[in-house]
């Protein structure tokens, strides 16, 4: 380790500094003693990191196609650039309309048990060629993720798109091989999709799309619907991606599918958001209890519309990111990738936060916090990296370590609170110390 290769990155909220490189740190072999000491073990390896992303949504694609081709491009190059940008490989997309869509739709029409008039056309409007234009910026196919939120309302119980509601047994059959149906349509625009989760938030009965089940009818609905919809068609290659919501019962919701041979065969592995709990906990009971399953983070946003400037906003971002990696997390990938200026277009007023927001009344492109804090992530884990030991006993500050697959250690280290902390990095002998001002976050580079 020599002093010309330790590559410091740092944000703070109070000195103007976002994804900014300092001056290169030096290695010492003598601790500070009031320093925190964060000490790394490449020799214990846990899970491989598989990339970062973002979602592309009806509304994020609206927003982007009401400024100047050049700020979109801009936007899109931040985010998926390999080397100029935050480095995005992942993406989540909606199949059918979400909240963060301009209305409810689905691709067929009413009634249409056959499938015959199903049809993606909506989205080759504004969603497919984001997926494209930032494919390209990516330089490589994208690992995309769909979630349907709802089916079409005549498959429900309650003859709604929102509110809830349950699919009607007799249409199990058909809604799996929409699934099919829809990954077939993608593929023929050019746009492989990578995984699949059974349903957005199961469990939550929204006043948007939403459709309810059980973990026992979850379980089923892949056992014997949606896994023999997948092997019929070729698709084994395909993620089949459980639960899609949050960690608070995840290990219990994981638990119904995946103690199921019959149900888990089909199952890749279990996917989460982080409303309501930071149990980061939870996550590593799930993979203790099934280790050959995957867990990847599917959603996150700040609710409750924009927050420009705000800068609690990135901590929670990183607290989470840190918490989840942390506990055997593999991928993950954020909610909107832009929003407008309210936190929208929502055809229900859902208004959230996003890392990019867009004032379409001037178009003005703003990069918040998250945006920053995500990249001090994304930008230096590659695909590929596994995570090391790395242990600060005394949670002054928060930390996680991995090795890229060039053997170069990548730390990150957050200090949410109002005083400078001092850290002292510590590999075998060699110790490099770190300033952490207030409310600020590092990627250090060994």
């Amino acid at each position: 380790m020599k002093t010309k290769t330790i590559t410091h990155i740092q944000s703070a909220r109070d000195n103007g500094d976002l994804l900014n490189v300092k001056e290169p740190l030096e290695v010492s072999s003598l601790p500070n003693e009031d320093a925190t000491r964060i000490k790394l073990n490449p020799n214990e390896t846990y899970q491989t990191i598989l990339g970062f992303g973002g979602a592309f949504t009806e509304a994020s694609a609206h927003t982007l196609s009401l400024i100047s081709e050049e700020k979109r491009n801009e936007v899109i190059h931040r985010y998926f650039h390999p080397e100029e940008g935050l480095g995005y490989r992942f993406g989540r997309t909606h199949m059918n309309s979400c909240d963060f869509s301009l209305e409810n739709y689905t691709y067929v029409h009413l009634g249409d048990e056959e499938l015959k008039s199903f049809s993606i056309d909506r989205e080759k409007k504004l969603v497919i060629p984001l997926i494209k234009d930032a494919t390209k910026i990516a330089r490589e196919n994208l690992n995309i993720v769909a979630s349907p939120w709802s089916p079409p309302h005549w498959m429900k119980s309650n003859y709604d798109m929102n509110h809830g509601g349950k699919l009607l047994p007799e249409y199990h059959s058909i809604w799996a091989d929409y699934y099919m149906k829809y990954i077939d349509a993608m593929e023929a625009e050019g746009i492989p999709i990578w995984g699949l989760t059974i349903q957005n938030e199961p469990e939550a009965k929204q006043v948007w799309d939403s459709c309810l089940y059980t973990a026992e009818e979850e379980r089923d609905f892949i056992k014997n619907y949606l896994g023999p919809a997948i092997r019929k068609n070729g698709r084994e290659d395909l993620k089949v991606i459980i639960w899609d919501h949050n960690r608070d019962v995840v290990f219990e919701r994981a638990s119904a599918v995946l103690s199921d041979p019959e149900a888990a065969q089909y199952v890749w592995g279990t996917g989460l958001h982080w409303y309501v709990s930071e149990e980061f906990e939870n996550l590593s009971k799930v993979h203790n209890a099934f280790p050959d399953k995957h867990l990847i983070f599917t959603e996150g946003c700040i609710e409750g519309g924009v927050q420009l400037g705000a800068w609690h906003t990135g901590e929670r971002y990183a607290r989470n990111m840190i918490g989840d990696f942390n506990n055997y997390l593999e991928a993950w990938i954020d909610w909107n990738i832009v929003l407008n200026e309210e936190g929208g277009p929502n055809h229900v007023g859902n208004y959230c936060d996003a890392p990019v927001i867009v004032d379409t009344k001037t178009g003005d492109v703003h990069y918040n916090s998250s945006f920053y804090y995500i990249g001090h992530f994304s930008k230096y884990v590659k695909p590929g990296a596994v995570r090391i030991s790395c242990s600060e006993p005394t949670n002054r500050v928060q930390t996680t370590a991995f090795r890229n697959l060039d053997g170069e250690i990548v730390v990150v280290v957050m200090n949410e609170s109002d005083d400078t902390r001092n850290v002292n990095v510590m590999l075998e002998e060699q110790i490099v110390a770190v300033e952490m001002p207030a409310h600020s976050i590092s990627t250090v580079f060994l």
